[in-house]
């Protein structure tokens, strides 16, 4: 992957790019990542989650929306360690992981709200593919998301080759 800073992207793209509101902290072993979004919506519920991560992730970014929940985890180091395994770039999470000490040690980029030890439930219930909107933006699937220290953006065209 080539390097690149999202404040880089922003000056050389600004007008161009969806900006994230400053509300995500990184925790993956990646301090930045990038690739083209597939998006899940679902609440409390990580069955479709797993299922994505399980699957081959051909260098994309998983874009979940879980409302915001801050009753449960919906990623963990099993997850995560699926995700690095099937070529996941990363995951962004509008919502909270566990383990994040082992995750910090991953070749996977998470960006999320923040921790809690609690596990979701499994009931196979979101919707995966549709747009998401969280932190001021849409997540499109399709389209493309940029993820560093600095911040989360997204684009309609890749900005870098």
């Amino acid at each position: 992957m080539k390097k690149f800073k999202t404040a880089d992207l922003c000056d050389e793209f600004e007008g161009q790019v969806q900006i994230c509101e400053p509300m995500l902290r990184m925790y993956g072993g990646r301090d930045q990542f990038c690739g083209e979004i597939f998006s899940i919506k679902c609440f409390e519920d990580n069955s479709l989650v797993r299922e994505q991560v399980n699957s081959p992730g051909k260098n994309r970014v998983l874009v979940v929306d879980a409302g915001g929940s801050i009753r449960c985890a919906m990623f963990g180091d099993q997850l995560a360690a699926a995700a690095s395994k099937n070529n996941w770039a990363g995951i962004v999470l509008y919502g909270l992981i566990r383990d994040s000490a082992d995750i910090a040690q991953m070749d996977i980029g998470v960006a999320a709200l923040g921790t809690i030890p609690i596990k979701s439930v499994k009931r196979g219930v979101g919707a995966s593919g549709g747009d998401v909107r969280f932190g001021g933006i849409i997540f499109r699937s399709g389209e493309f998301c940029y993820a560093d220290v600095d911040g989360i953006i997204c684009s309609s065209e890749p900005l870098i080759a």
